[in-house]
């Protein structure tokens, strides 16, 4: 359904006239396509139709989960079989992330669970939580092991052992070309030396391909479904985790929606980092 300007809606009493707005949401979406910005409707109707959506956060915005919701709810009542992937859940705890969704664990069991697979308050994600379990849509976990992550993160890829490959989806590689490292960059807040700011990238590509191999793999044992995946805008931009299904698996339409950080990725923003951005 079309989003038409907003209808305007006056109460007359004996001292004042009130005038209120009501109708669309005031968000603007910058099409990277054609650099047009659009309404939040025109956005969720261009993005329907696709298999994988990915949409960005940064975590402490609390406002880009909000945004989040609202896509997973925009589609849901259009009818479309959602299913919610999250980086802030481990792919070996899927059967916590089931037993939630059907109602089998109790809330405070689940925040346990929660808080052993991420480090943010449950609070930034409660709304997303609440609403899959109340209208029963699945939640995918495509994390790695956060300890794997870590190792890699301090020693690189190559520091790993056998046992700890082996907890690794198939076929990873940690290729850091230049501009997958540039775009890192602005995520890295740490002053350290260039190994490690590689060690760094190698965490984040490792992150890249465990999400694009386990959202791969719930799609292909339900193939109706249409995936939205949450994660970190550093996961999120196309040369990330979209990457890595499109080396894993060519065919899916993927579209990608960010957030905007600040008012500088409108002007440096193209096509090859996002579909959508939602402007501040």
């Amino acid at each position: 359904m079309r989003c038409f300007p907003k209808p305007l809606v006056v109460f007359v009493t004996l001292s004042c006239i009130f005038i209120l707005e009501i109708g669309c949401s005031r968000e603007r979406i910058l099409r990277l396509k054609d650099k047009e910005t659009i309404r939040w409707d025109e956005m969720i109707q261009d993005v329907k139709d696709k298999k994988i959506i990915l949409i960005g956060e940064y975590q402490e915005d609390l406002k880009h989960h909000e945004y989040q919701l609202r896509v997973i709810k925009a589609l849901h009542e259009q009818g479309i079989p959602v299913v919610i992937g999250l980086e802030m859940f481990r792919a070996n705890d899927q059967t916590v992330l089931d037993s939630w969704v059907s109602g089998k664990l109790t809330l405070d069991q689940f925040m346990l669970r929660y808080s052993a697979n991420w480090y943010k308050p449950w609070t930034d994600y409660k709304d997303i939580f609440l609403f899959s379990r109340e209208k029963k849509v699945p939640l995918i976990g495509l994390n790695v092991p956060a300890e794997i992550a870590a190792s890699v993160q301090k020693q690189g890829f190559n520091s790993l052992s056998q046992e700890e490959v082996s907890q690794l989806p198939p076929g990873i590689t940690c290729n850091v070309d230049e501009t997958y490292a540039h775009y890192i960059k602005r995520f890295y807040r740490a002053r350290a030396s260039e190994k490690e700011f590689i060690n760094f990238c190698e965490a984040n590509i490792i992150g890249d391909n465990a999400m694009a191999f386990y959202t791969l793999k719930y799609l292909e044992r339900y193939p109706n479904s249409t995936a939205i995946i949450l994660s970190e805008w550093n996961h999120a931009w196309k040369r990330a985790i979209p990457k890595q299904i499109e080396r894993l698996r060519s065919g899916y339409t993927i579209s990608v929606i960010l957030p905007e950080l600040t008012k500088i990725e409108r002007h440096i923003m193209t096509l090859e980092d996002a579909d959508f951005l939602i402007l501040r």
